[in-house]
């Protein structure tokens, strides 16, 4: 290293998920699937929500910032990872590597906190409906967003600050699909117990806290309306499960991932590459399973388009 100081290190090099071409093609088949189908949903979500007078209510704007979010998400692994499969391209500079734990923080915590602005607009609508037109305004619903952008970017910022000030003098090699921090963590020529500590308590303990609390505030919505009946009991219950579904995807890999800092399993990437590579996809696609108003809305937008084509 220069001066004792500075890194030696100017690329890593990425793994993969296996060593062998026939599985590391089979994984790029169903990525490339998962990216050829569901994104343009979640582009067509946030089109039909965005032309559609009928879907303005802030359920709706939540979900299209979601699925905003996640399609921005899809092009921070999604491209060095379809490199990585079909051209063997497995290195990614320092500044590339750092750019992606950047990102996929910031974008990761985003969209948690979203999350918990989606489930308290459900709290609000289910448990107080006489007022939710005056608590939950477009004012309110933006000032959620941007707070939910704004807690993302502290979490990233944070932890990406920490990494720079490592020193990394060999080896480069990085055992996953992408840049994390906990692989690059361990790439430092330093004592990082207590980093890898803080990171421990910054993005897992912080995804524990997060699904702990979705979970409690839908599983209170449950049994808020457990003695209802009618449609309304039905259409409660379909919307909590959805969300408790998209939970548990997204809250539990995570939380397997950050929860165990301190070693390292053979699973560890397989988890990570469907954590951050494909789940996030998945999300949006989601809720507009269940959500028949915006599902007919799509159908509309989607035969209008081809009625002038």
């Amino acid at each position: 290293m220069e001066n004792g100081t500075h890194s030696a290190v100017t690329e890593f090099i990425l793994q993969g998920l296996t060593s062998t071409w026939e599985i590391q093609l089979f994984f790029g088949v169903v990525l490339l699937l998962f990216y050829i189908i569901l994104l343009p949903v979640n582009i067509l979500i946030i089109v039909t929500i965005l032309k559609n007078p009928s879907l303005k209510s802030p359920m709706f704007f939540f979900l299209a910032n979601l699925a905003f979010l996640d399609i921005i998400y899809s092009f921070v692994t999604h491209p060095k990872l379809f490199l990585n499969i079909i051209f063997d391209c497995r290195t990614i500079s320092y500044l590339g590597c750092i750019s992606q734990i950047f990102f996929i923080h910031f974008l990761g915590g985003a969209e948690m906190f979203l999350l918990i602005a989606m489930a308290v607009d459900r709290y609000v609508a289910i448990c107080h409906p006489l007022h939710y037109a005056t608590v939950v305004t477009r004012v309110t619903c933006w000032a959620m967003v941007v707070a939910s952008w704004l807690g993302g970017f502290i979490h990233s910022i944070i932890q990406v600050i920490l990494i720079i000030q490592l020193p990394f003098c060999g080896p480069n090699e990085l055992n996953n699909v992408f840049c994390d921090v906990i692989q690059i963590i361990r790439l430092a020529c330093t004592n990082t117990y207590t980093l890898e500590f803080l990171m421990f308590a910054s993005s897992g303990l912080m995804s524990v806290a997060c699904c702990l609390f979705l979970l409690m505030s839908y599983g209170a919505l449950l049994l808020k309306v457990r003695m209802d009946s009618g449609p309304r009991k039905s259409k409660v219950f379909s919307t909590c499960l959805t969300h408790i579904i998209v939970i548990i995807i997204m809250f539990g890999p995570a939380m397997y991932i950050y929860c165990h800092p301190f070693q390292e399993y053979s699973f560890d990437k397989v988890v990570a590459f469907f954590h951050t590579v494909v789940f996030p996809l998945m999300n949006p696609v989601m809720y507009t399973l269940k959500n028949k108003e915006i599902q007919a809305a799509m159908w509309r937008l989607i035969n209008n388009i081809s009625f002038i084509y």
